[in-house]
């Protein structure tokens, strides 16, 4: 094999189609809603990590479990990203009526591209949180909510850090 890239190979580099079966896939006995969605701090140095909090409300009738994902999208890149990566998730049972708010910590190496090594490169992301992917369709009602951070500095090797 000579074309190690991942385009067309997996769901992440498709195109516009959604996959059949994407992940957290699911259907639920509640309903879920997110809110104050907070990015800290929303602008950071090249190596510095990302802490992320949500708050998710069952809205339902019953108890029931969420699956908490967190995506990140690069807004521009010097080399071929997926549309968006999964960078955490976290399950959560969130008794009816009632909140639960989760903190997250995107650190630094998950937004490293791959050019013949591990790079940091500065730039705009756009960040997802909700209890599926990021514009997928699903019969069941869930929200993701986005909010953008930036990230400063000049691109240097992963292993600078």
């Amino acid at each position: 094999m000579e074309n190690y890239t991942m385009v067309g190979r997996t769901y992440r580099y498709y195109g516009q189609e959604a996959p059949l079966y994407p992940f957290g896939y699911g259907l639920s006995y509640t309903t879920f809603r997110y809110r104050d969605l907070v990015l800290s701090p929303p602008a950071l140095p090249i190596c510095a990590n990302l802490s992320v909090s949500v708050v998710v409300q069952n809205t339902g009738q019953r108890d029931g479990e969420e699956v908490v994902q967190l995506y990140q999208r690069w807004e521009q890149s010097s080399v071929p990203v997926p549309h968006w990566q999964l960078v955490a998730f976290r399950r959560v049972a969130v008794p009816a009526g009632r909140e639960a708010k989760l903190t997250f910590q995107v650190v630094a190496e998950q937004r490293a591209v791959w050019a013949q090594d591990w790079h940091l490169e500065p730039g705009t992301f756009t960040l997802f949180a909700g209890g599926q992917q990021p514009g997928q369709k699903v019969r069941a009602p869930s929200e993701v909510l986005s909010a953008r951070f930036t990230v400063t500095g000049t691109a240097q090797p992963l292993r600078g850090c």
